[in-house]
C-alpha cells in the first residue's frame, strides 16, 4: 500500500478515540457555559478582543481535543462529536422551554418610553455609549424618542421609535413542532 494511503487512513486505537470523544463533549459543554456567562450582548457583536479570544480558545482547545492525534479518524471523531453535541443541545432546548429560558435567556427591556433601565444595562454588561450607538443604527438620535429598546437573546438590540405605528396580527403564530 502506498505510504500516503497509510497516512490518510491511519487511526488511533479505541481508548484514544473514546478519550477524544469524551474530551470534545466536555469542552463543548464548558465553552457553551462560558459563552453564556459572557452575556447576551457579546453574542451579537464581535470586537477585536472577542476575535482574539475566539482564535486563542480555538487553538488551545484544538490541542486538548485530540491530544496530539493528527489522524483523520481522530479529527472526524472530534468533529462528529461536536455536531452531535450541538444537535442534542438544540433538541433539549426545543423540548424543554424552561431550559431554553434558563440557558439561552430571554429578551431584556433596556429602554421603555424614553426611560433607561440602568440596572439592566449594567447587569448585561452594556454601556450607555453602546446603547446609544445601537439606537442610532435604528435612526433614533435621542433617548426621549424611544418607545422600547430590547436586548434580544441573540445579542442584538431592537428598538421601536416613540412615533411608530402599532401593528397587530389577527392570527396566533405557531411554531413548527419537530
Amino acid at each position: 500500500m502506498a505510504a500516503w494511503l497509510t497516512e490518510v487512513f491511519s487511526h488511533p486505537d479505541l481508548p484514544t478515540l473514546l478519550a477524544i470523544v469524551a474530551k470534545t463533549a466536555i469542552l463543548y459543554v464548558a465553552l457553551v457555559a462560558g459563552m453564556r456567562l459572557l452575556g447576551q450582548h457579546q453574542l451579537g457583536e464581535l470586537s477585536v478582543q472577542d476575535f482574539v479570544l475566539l482564535a486563542v480558545v480555538a487553538n488551545s482547545v484544538q490541542n486538548a481535543l485530540v491530544q496530539g492525534d493528527d489522524t483523520l479518524a481522530g479529527g472526524l471523531a472530534s468533529a462528529i462529536t461536536l455536531l452531535a453535541m450541538n444537535r442534542a443541545y438544540t433538541s433539549l432546548l426545543m423540548r424543554f422551554p424552561w431550559l431554553e429560558r434558563r440557558l439561552v435567556g430571554e429578551p431584556v427591556v433596556l429602554v421603555e418610553r424614553g426611560r433607561v433601565m440602568w440596572a439592566r444595562l449594567r447587569r448585561e454588561g452594556l454601556t450607555r455609549d453602546e446603547l446609544l450607538a445601537a439606537l442610532r443604527e435604528h435612526g433614533i438620535a435621542d433617548l426621549d424618542d424611544v418607545q422600547l429598546a430590547v436586548l434580544e437573546v441573540d445579542g442584538t438590540i431592537s428598538a421601536v421609535p416613540r412615533d411608530a405605528a402599532v401593528h397587530r396580527t389577527r392570527h396566533h403564530v405557531r411554531a413548527l413542532k419537530v
